[in-house]
């Protein structure tokens, strides 16, 4: 096949074939297609979009570039689910629904991300846990899937690579927000899963990639029709991204805020989303779940998780309260009596980014320790003086430049 003839096959709106996605993703994959014609295509994918079907034929190919998990046929295991969020500002809902999901029997092979940009990433938040070990090869998967149902896991080298070089491609010529693309680089990885189910939290908003709902939907459908193609189960469902979900947005202080919540006492948005996710891929009742938030059986299931990939259970007591604290916490007030309308989620993710709990590079180094915690609620009544909530910074200056930005975040009534 000759690769300049497929790049203006889609330039000019047609379509491409399986056999020549196939070819086109080989080629990535194996370094025999130089990496400007393989952005020239994603430049014309860009442009042109996908029909269903070739979105379908290139996650395909992209989730047949490497392994894929394997567990067996369906009557000789439980359900395999798993969740996938387009993103958000303070969404610490992974490490709640992973180990709730496997105490209902189900089996969770959750293969995260670590974030980049304002968006926050699964395996930075686990990595503030002390000794916490997120990158497990293939057998060891399937060993703590058949121990204790559930592994929170980075993308293994051999787990859909052309992924991996597809992405770092789309990052640095303008192609990353291409429904058809990123429709292939999130169900490929969870196709690659094995699964049987699965949820997917479509955000929009100030706080999420898809600032719409309009946009929000169109790629839900996307995401569903190829799952369904792969034979998967998926339900999506779509959430408002205008505020932080829970009162906290940094590494540390959400997994402290995911285990007030595995405690039975997190905050009540983070709650109901976990159980709508929950019921989602789980005929389980819905009270049945809750009740598992509150009675230590989730509890226990991420106490096993975290020891299961070599974390300090003991820390998650302590993390972000004494253990994992930044050196400087500063309280943000409000200087007006009336009520809070808007916290723009958007602003507090740019904010959290430059405290350091973020990267705007895949190489820069994250902060566990640094955020915004007691973050006020949109609606709230306050007084001059009341609290917005609270910076955890590396330095005052630091501490300083937040505060300067978060005025920006705030409507008053």
């Amino acid at each position: 096949m000759h690769v300049p003839s497929l790049i203006a096959q889609k330039r000019d709106g047609h379509p491409l074939s399986a056999p020549e996605i196939q070819f086109l993703i080989s080629g990535l994959t194996d370094d025999s297609i130089p990496s400007y014609q393989i952005s020239a295509l994603a430049m014309a994918i860009y442009f042109q979009g996908m029909s269903a079907e070739e979105q379908w034929d290139l996650t395909k190919a992209m989730r047949d570039s490497g392994d894929v998990l394997n567990f067996g046929p369906p009557a000789s295991r439980p359900p395999v689910v798993d969740k996938h969020s387009t993103g958000g500002i303070g969404d610490k809902t992974s490490l709640v629904l992973a180990p709730l999901l496997a105490c209902d029997g189900l089996w969770v092979p959750m293969i995260s991300g670590r974030g980049l940009g304002s968006t926050g990433g699964t395996l930075d938040k686990l990595e503030s846990i002390p000794g916490f070990q997120v990158h497990l090869d293939r057998p060891a998967m399937l060993r703590q899937i058949h121990a204790i149902g559930v592994f929170m896991a980075g993308q293994t080298p051999q787990l859909c690579p052309a992924d991996r070089k597809l992405y770092a491609l789309r990052d640095v010529t303008g192609t990353v927000p291409s429904i058809p693309l990123i429709t292939a680089s999130i169900m490929s990885k969870k196709l690659a899963e094995g699964l049987d189910r699965l949820v997917l939290d479509v955000k929009f908003g100030s706080g999420a990639f898809m600032r719409t709902r309009p946009q929000a939907e169109a790629l839900a459908q996307a995401l569903a029709d190829v799952g369904t193609l792969g034979g998967v189960a998926v339900r999506a469902l779509l959430n408002p991204m205008s505020e932080t979900i829970g009162h906290s947005a940094g590494n540390a202080l959400e997994v402290r805020e995911a285990v007030d919540c595995l405690q039975g006492r997190g905050p009540h948005d983070l709650e109901s989303l976990v159980l709508d996710l929950a019921a989602a891929v789980s005929p389980t009742p819905r009270a049945v779940h809750a009740a598992r938030l509150r009675d230590g059986s989730a509890w226990a299931k991420f106490q096993a998780l975290t020891a299961a990939q070599h974390g300090d259970p003991a820390a998650l007591e302590t993390l972000g309260r004494s253990t994992g604290t930044a050196p400087t916490i500063a309280d943000f007030r409000s200087d007006r009596s009336a009520t809070l309308l808007a916290f723009d989620a958007g602003i507090i993710g740019e904010v959290v980014l430059n405290l350091g709990a973020g990267r705007q590079r895949a190489t820069d180094l994250v902060d566990h320790r640094v955020g915004l915690d007691h973050i006020a609620r949109c609606g709230t009544p306050l007084k001059s003086g009341d609290l917005l909530c609270r910076i955890h910074a590396a330095s005052p200056t630091a501490a300083a430049a937040a505060a300067t930005y978060l005025r920006q975040a705030l409507v008053f009534a």
